[in-house]
């Protein structure tokens, strides 16, 4: 590891409860770092973190920032693009001259000596990295894993490996980022790019911008390396490293024989030695079993056998908000698609696992950039569902555009069923109307709605009955 980072005792988060933030901070913490942060708000997993003995506060304030990190020579402080500029901590740690680094290049330190598989790609990503190191660590690999979101097998974003001499032993799964081109400080060895649409434009300001910076990500790969590229990818001229094609339908590595029994996507994949046969996804989506020939693309190149990809694979359990299932019956189903080519990948899915059913779709846009960039986009997906309820946009870190409401979406929608409401009144809107099959979409905070949702389509009997 870097001299630099081995040089500091303290290591300070501004932002720590972001999904990526706080998988560095338990690597940290489980090597013998002291560790504390800032967040705005308490949520499940930073009171996980304080479970784990990290110091966590919510107020924006000097006072706050606890004696033991206040020496410049032992603190390293680690932020993420989340935090406002006008944040008085990070102003306070900026005029003390206290070392200062993005989440990305701390990442990109900590992974420079391991052996490195990343994931990239606009979607998907999140799940094809915690399938590939769910299936590396179910075979007995020595696994790191850096993931965006919650896995079902471990309740966690990280996983830590096993001591060893040799750095090169340990074979480090990392979900590479491409927003504020945080993956460019990944030099990996293995490297998967799922998709290359346009977004983040507020960042990259065009597609074309956000196609040049995935070049960029795998002209990093190692020369003896290897890209595992989706199919129809325009990526292959700008790497030195070995490309290797697939996708659900087409590639070196494919989808054989699919079909939908007992809600589970069962199919073969097809490799270039053979065919595996027999893969049955507890997660279902056309598109989960397309990240599903990545990862069995990676892990044979790691060296893994059919039989042991097989295996792991059919023991994933899926991510925390990705085609989460909260009820059988009725159906209630959450995810965190929040691109149009997402929704759309989703509603498909949801549509082929419960043919003929009703389809209830309540969706909260991300972003007023995105929401704008996208209107079209988002109107074609979301009329995939049978009824629409539109929420308002979730500004995250924007400010509001003149002229950009959720409206723009609702105008467009070609669903004779839809429904305009604030987030406020989805219960109450919900609880007057005939469900069937409910599914909630969006990145922002509609997740607060799963728990009162699910109780409110299922409630729990009272005690005693």
């Amino acid at each position: 590891m870097s001299a630099s980072i081995r040089s500091y005792k303290h290591i300070y988060f501004l932002g720590i409860g972001g999904i990526g933030m706080s998988a560095i901070a338990r690597w940290f913490n489980v090597n013998g770092y002291a560790v504390a942060g800032y967040d705005k708000t308490a949520t499940p997993l930073t009171r996980a973190l304080e479970s784990e003995g990290i110091s966590i506060h919510y107020e924006d304030a000097v006072n706050e920032i606890p004696d033991a990190f206040r020496d410049k020579n032992d603190t390293l402080v680690v932020l993420t693009p989340a935090i406002p500029k006008d944040h008085t901590e990070w102003a306070w740690f900026r005029n003390g001259g206290f070392q200062i680094l993005k989440r990305s290049q701390v990442l990109g330190l900590l992974t420079a000596d391991l052996y490195l598989i990343a994931v990239a790609g606009t979607h998907g990503k999140t799940t094809t990295s915690s399938m590939i190191a769910h299936v590396l660590k179910h075979a007995g690999r020595n696994v790191a894993a850096f993931l965006g979101g919650i896995t079902q097998n471990y309740q966690t974003n990280f996983l830590l490996n096993e001591p060893t001499d040799n750095p090169r032993e340990i074979l480090c799964v990392v979900e590479a980022d491409e927003f504020d081109r945080s993956f460019l400080t990944l030099h990996p060895d293995l490297a998967v790019v799922t998709s290359t649409d346009a977004d983040h434009l507020d960042i990259y300001g065009s597609g074309s911008e956000v196609l040049k910076s995935f070049g960029d990500f795998v002209s990093q790969i190692h020369p003896d390396g290897v890209l595992f590229m989706r199919d129809g990818l325009t990526l292959a001229g700008q790497t030195r490293a070995a490309v290797r094609r697939y996708s659900f339908g087409e590639g070196e590595y494919h989808v054989e024989n699919c079909h939908i029994a007992d809600h589970r996507f069962r199919f073969d994949i097809a490799y270039p030695g053979g065919i595996c046969e027999g893969i049955a996804l507890t997660v279902p989506g056309y598109h989960n079993a397309e990240n599903a020939v990545a990862a069995f693309a990676v892990c044979l190149q790691a060296g893994l056998s059919p039989q042991e990809i097989r295996d792991g694979l059919n023991s994933y359990r899926g991510v925390k908000r990705r085609f989460e299932y909260h009820l059988e019956e009725p159906v209630y189903i959450d995810d965190y698609a929040h691109h149009p080519a997402e929704i759309e990948a989703f509603l498909k899915s949801v549509k082929a696992l419960y043919p003929g059913r009703h389809v209830t779709a309540v969706f909260q846009p991300h972003l007023f950039t995105r929401t704008r960039d996208f209107q079209e986009g988002f109107a074609a997906s979301l009329s995939l569902a049978d009824r629409v309820l539109l929420l308002d946009i979730y500004p995250a870190r924007e400010l509001p555009i003149p002229g950009i409401t959720s409206d723009v979406i609702f105008d467009k929608i070609t669903t004779s069923d839809k429904i305009k409401c604030s987030k406020s009144d989805v219960l109450e809107v919900l609880a007057k109307l005939p469900l069937d099959v409910v599914v909630t979409i969006g990145a922002g905070d509609i997740d607060t709605l799963i728990q009162p949702l699910r109780q409110q389509l299922r409630p729990e009997p009272a005690h005693g009955k």
